[in-house]
């Protein structure tokens, strides 16, 4: 099954449970990926593609709470941070500090990375190892603790 089915499927189940909370947020996936189809060049989108779409979404639901919880909104912080639950589900599981950590090592080891003068190009290669299983603002973190 599709991702675009999955999210079909559970939309359909939000409905007869009567559950706005989770319809809103599916909704937003779905309207994101609609929106990613009728792009210009779009193409084939691959599973690949689709998890970037739900990711950007995380982030900007993440960036939104943030806001809303330095002005003491809490409310509109809960409702941001349930939508991030919610799409969470059908993104892979994200790895540990530990996992990732150990991942930027054996790259490092690999390409023979010695200082921070190599972080570009590690970052780079972190962040394909990596792509839907770490945020890259945490393998950026990794990366600049493991070559100081």
């Amino acid at each position: 099954m599709s991702l675009e089915q999955k999210i079909n499927e559970d939309i359909k189940s939000a409905m007869l449970a009567k559950d706005k909370e989770v319809l809103n947020a599916l909704r937003a996936v779905k309207s994101a990926l609609l929106l990613l189809k009728t792009e210009k060049n779009a193409g084939d989108i691959t599973e690949e593609i689709e998890l970037k779409t739900l990711q950007k979404l995380v982030k900007q639901r993440k960036e939104a709470a943030e806001v809303y919880k330095n002005q003491n909104r809490e409310d509109l912080y809960k409702e941001e941070m349930f939508q991030v639950d919610v799409i969470s589900k059908y993104l892979p599981a994200q790895m540990s500090e530990a996992e990732i950590t150990e991942v930027v090592k054996q790259l490092i080891e690999t390409e023979n990375i010695t200082d921070i003068k190599g972080m570009g190009k590690l970052m780079g290669l972190a962040s394909k190892a990596l792509a839907g299983k770490a945020d890259n603002k945490l393998i950026s973190e990794i990366v600049k603790k493991c070559l100081s």
